[in-house]
């Protein structure tokens, strides 16, 4: 079958890091098209890589408005990586024109926007769906295979952290004034509720706290704190959710997860390397992309049976207590999922109902900081 020719709307950062490097790769996606407003240079001999997409993607095309974008018919894939403002609005207009959507995270602002939207796709009967890349951590992926293997036992506490020690792109957020969509929560918080909901389904409350650590008169929150509780068969189950500006501590100490069981705990350090290699200057498709070194590696103790390779070639025993090697991690999957998807090969991977289910988290989070009660969810 011929490439499904992509369309990306965006040169920014996230066009450029988290979505072409697993794109190129793939050959069944074509890298068709940029909408990217500022006008191509002149002499792009005199001008560096990642400044502007004809520089560095000559043979795709070039629309610096939308209207020009969505009318190109043969454009099958939108990906939109615009700020966070705009993601409802391009995301009904792409629909409209009858393309499949990606959309970075956040999926929409609020949640009343992502319902309209999943509506308007299976109208069209086209796919959309979030890029919740973070599904592919090598953390996570490892997480979730010691859960299939039910290696906690019924699990009684769950903590999510993703930590770092003030970046430098978050002192960017200099407004006095809250933004609606910009701040953790919006962000890495996308990501990490996105994870603990796929893990554990939706809590019967939401407790949050929010700060804003970086100075107090600045309007977007850069650290919070979410609290789910659970209901029913998973009554003794709390969730923490958890960002902080302010952790100096070397990345292999920095904590990522810890699970607590009636029969088993893990704690995992450290943080999925394929951007740092990506940083570092290696292909996404190199065998070595997304294994993580052994400094991060997890911890588990069970007393459940397990399987043979997680206890280092002794066979199966009653209990295990010792590091686990990390999966693989791999946002090439992503893509690849999204094109089975695409192709009727498999069902979509990253559903649009979790993506909203998410972003209704954060309302509900947001609202809860605001009063300082527990809300439930509703």
């Amino acid at each position: 079958m011929a490439p499904i020719k992509v369309g990306l709307m965006g040169y920014g950062f996230s066009t450029k890091c988290f979505h072409l490097p697993f794109i190129l790769p793939n050959p069944e996606l074509e890298v068709y098209a940029f909408l990217q407003r500022k006008e191509p240079p002149k002499d792009a001999s005199s001008v560096e890589a990642g400044v502007h997409c004809t520089v560095d993607h000559p043979k795709a095309k070039h629309y610096r408005t939308p209207d020009e974008f969505f009318a190109d018919t043969a454009i099958e894939l939108v990906i939109i990586c615009t700020g966070h403002g705009s993601h409802y609005e391009f995301a009904e207009k792409a629909l409209l024109a009858g393309k499949h959507v990606v959309v970075e995270k956040p999926f929409t602002i609020i949640s009343t926007e992502a319902d309209k939207l999943i509506t308007l796709s299976r109208k069209q009967s086209k796919i959309i769906t979030c890029y919740q890349n973070r599904r592919y951590d090598s953390d996570f992926r490892t997480l979730q295979h010691l859960m299939a293997q039910n290696a906690f036992g019924k699990v009684t506490e769950f903590e999510n952290h993703y930590d770092m020690d003030n970046p430098e792109w978050v002192q960017k957020w200099t407004e006095p004034e809250y933004i609606p969509g910009e701040g953790m929560l919006y962000g890495i918080g996308t990501h990490s509720i996105d994870q603990t909901l796929l893990l554990f389904g939706l809590p019967k409350s939401v407790t949050a706290f929010t700060r804003v650590l970086r100075g107090k008169d600045r309007g977007a929150d850069d650290s919070f704190t979410i609290i789910l509780q659970y209901g029913g068969e998973q009554e003794d189950l709390l969730c923490t959710i958890k960002t902080t500006i302010v952790s100096p501590v070397p990345m292999n100490r920095m904590l990522k997860y810890l699970v607590r069981g009636t029969q088993g705990v893990f704690i995992k350090n450290g943080e999925d390397p394929q951007i740092d290699h990506l940083m570092s200057g290696m292909k996404a498709d190199d065998p070595a992309f997304g294994v993580e070194p052994d400094r991060y590696h997890g911890y588990l103790s069970s007393t459940k049976q397990l399987e043979a390779k997680l206890e280092k070639g002794n066979g199966p025993a009653v209990k295990f207590s010792g590091s686990i090697t990390s999966k693989q991690g791999s946002y090439l999957d992503y893509y690849r999922d999204l094109v089975a998807a695409i192709r009727g090969e498999s069902e979509l991977v990253v559903k649009p109902e979790e993506s909203r289910n998410g972003i209704r988290i954060i309302e509900l989070a947001r609202e809860s900081a605001e009063k300082g009660v527990t809300v439930p969810w509703s």
